[in-house]
């Protein structure tokens, strides 16, 4: 009875070696995301009106709202994961998230590490002072003449530094960087700095909540937000640029930004 039962056991084992020898791994990160029924996504959640936590700690905002219809129409649930956003990058090089949707913009250092979807929206930039300020800005550059805290690793933290710290126009000093964009709000009502750089939408609530005013809205970059993913993707990618472009069209996108008060 004993050979009987070891004879049994090593034909099961046989089974289930043949059986997983058999199964065929996904091709590509598009075919794993629908294997699994779910796309995980990184976010910095610290950026309304595009993402934040609402007080039920639940994540919400333009780009929570869109890339959850990306998910639906993909026929996959969202995980959303909230870090840091100058680790975002590195988040979807290293596996550890599946796409990143942020208010990302495409960059030149950015596409050596990630490859981005096509555009979903376009937005103006603006300078913040704190409420009251007596400051005043004709142009973008004026700010020069300030402290101001931008958000590191953003595309407004690279025109501060190339287009007024490199050029000599302010010393590197002048220029304050935090993880999170509401710290710099923090910091510009403590009195620490006197501008933060921010783009237009976050500007906007940021003045419609009191927290300070707009001083300046300019369009300083041609590129719009885009979605994140793992260099190389090309499925995947092109299935995120059909389905963003198909929203775009149906007028979904648009009515999005106008929900959330973005131009």
């Amino acid at each position: 009875m004993k050979t009987l039962s070891r004879i049994v056991i090593v034909l099961l084992l046989g089974a289930l070696i043949l059986s997983a020898c058999g199964a065929k791994a996904p091709a590509n990160k598009l075919e794993a995301i629908k294997s699994a029924g779910k796309m995980v996504v990184g976010t910095s959640a610290d950026y309304a009106p595009f993402e934040y936590k609402d007080e039920q700690d639940n994540f919400v905002g333009f780009d929570m709202d869109l890339i959850r219809e990306i998910g639906k129409r993909m026929g996959v649930e969202v995980e959303i994961q909230d870090m840091a956003f100058d680790s975002l990058v590195a988040a979807v090089e290293q596996g550890k998230v599946d796409v990143v949707i942020a208010s990302m913009t495409e960059t030149e250092e950015r596409l050596e590490k990630v490859d981005f979807s096509t555009a979903y929206h376009y937005q103006k930039s603006s300078f913040l002072a704190a409420t009251g300020s007596a400051i005043t800005l004709a142009v973008p550059e004026e700010a020069a003449n300030y402290k101001i805290g931008v958000q590191t690793g953003t595309t407004l933290d690279e025109w501060v530094t190339e287009n007024l710290v490199d050029a000599g126009k302010m010393p590197a000093e002048n220029v304050l960087r935090y993880e999170r964009a509401d710290q710099s709000i923090l910091d510009l009502q403590a009195g620490r700095i006197d501008l933060v750089l921010t783009d237009a939408g976050p500007a906007k609530e940021y003045q419609t909540n009191g927290q300070a005013m707009v001083v300046l809205t300019e369009k300083l970059f041609d590129t719009g937000e885009a979605i994140a993913l793992t260099k190389g993707e090309a499925d995947l990618k092109a299935e995120l640029d059909k389905i963003i472009q198909t929203l775009v069209d149906e007028g979904f996108v648009d009515q999005l930004a106008q929900q959330y008060g973005l131009e």
